[in-house]
């Protein structure tokens, strides 16, 4: 039968969780009492996870398994499991338990009702640092400020998502994937689920560094804000109409009160700021012009190495960004 659920799961070292995941999951799903599959998106493991994938896919004809060829990052592997899901609704969701499997019969009851975005919301962040937190809030604050995108503050990947959204989404190409700006980009009816995130499977901490969580807020804001770009005409505009009325100032205490010119140290200060405009100015329409530089060239926004449970008709839903080289077909026939 074909799948009226699925669950995108992307997996990066998950070797810990998988059975665990599996075994909470299917559990729920089976409760639900519709077909559902497990679409898992392994995104370049370095340890056993591919493996442990493989062997649950033989054994359970719900469980299907697309390996990156390296590491492509998280967003790029949603993206991926978002392509090959064939259900009608898609729910992506965490390996390490730190998203409620018991929160999916919420969320297909709510869809039911005709949400086509069901959004699992935290009630609280308690799981993270006070600096973290309020570091969080304020850049979302700063987002949507920003953007005419309504972007939630505590809405993360996990959430349900109809059909007719999902279609949507897959004929979004951007390469820099800001996937929490994808998702609330077209709209719909949205619905919401209070939780509390659980403490993740396995222990150990976040795989998002400073840098890349850097990264990542940078995407947020360029991928849906052309504010910043804009933004410098008025502050050259600023500029201008302050350096002016500087000069008519010098001007005035020179001619009329005979007050020495100010010298090196006042001249020194003001190259050195307006410098500090310009450099911050190239680097944002940088920011810019690297994100049209990598449109441009138009490369496959990741590499299947192979596939594991999708049968013959495996054909991705995703276009042109999901080419599959000679390799990985005769990977897949084997």
């Amino acid at each position: 039968m074909s799948p009226v659920l699925s669950l995108v799961v992307p997996v990066y070292n998950e070797e810990r969780n998988i059975a665990a995941f599996l075994a909470a999951t299917t559990k729920e799903l089976e409760a639900i009492a519709e077909p559902y599959e497990f679409v898992f998106v392994d995104d370049g493991s370095t340890d056993g996870s591919l493996g442990l994938l493989i062997a649950a896919s033989a054994t359970d004809a719900h469980v299907k398994v697309i390996s990156f060829a390296r590491n492509f990052g998280k967003e790029t592997a949603l993206t991926a499991g978002l392509a090959h899901a064939t259900g009608d609704a898609v729910i992506p969701i965490d390996c390490d338990l730190q998203h409620p499997p018991e929160l999916i019969a919420q969320m297909v009851a709510e869809w039911r009702k005709g949400a086509d975005m069901v959004l699992a919301v935290r009630s609280t962040r308690r799981e993270e640092s006070w600096p973290r937190r309020s570091a969080s809030g304020l850049y979302y604050r700063i987002l949507r400020w920003l953007t005419s995108v309504d972007i939630p503050a505590h809405a993360g990947d996990f959430r349900l998502i109809s059909r007719k959204v999902v279609d949507v989404l897959n004929q979004m190409p951007e390469r820099h994937r800001f996937m929490k700006g994808i998702y609330a980009w077209p709209g719909f009816k949205t619905a919401t689920i209070e939780f509390q995130a659980a403490e993740r499977n396995g222990g150990g901490g976040s795989k998002w560094s400073f840098f890349k969580l850097w990264r990542f807020a940078l995407d947020g804001i360029f991928s849906f804000s052309t504010v910043p770009l804009k933004i410098w005409t008025y502050v050259g505009l600023l500029c201008a109409t302050g350096s002016f009325i500087y000069a008519l100032v010098t001007v005035i205490q020179v001619l009329w009160f005979g007050v020495d010119v100010p010298g090196y140290a006042s001249l020194l200060a003001l190259l050195l700021f307006f410098n500090g405009l310009s450099i911050i100015s190239n680097g944002i329409q940088g920011e810019y012009l690297a994100r049209i530089f990598d449109e441009v060239k138009g490369r496959p926004l990741y590499v299947v190495g192979g596939r594991w449970g999708f049968g013959d008709h495996a054909a991705a839903r995703g276009g042109k960004r999901l080419e599959i080289s000679d390799a990985t077909k005769k990977t897949d026939a084997a």
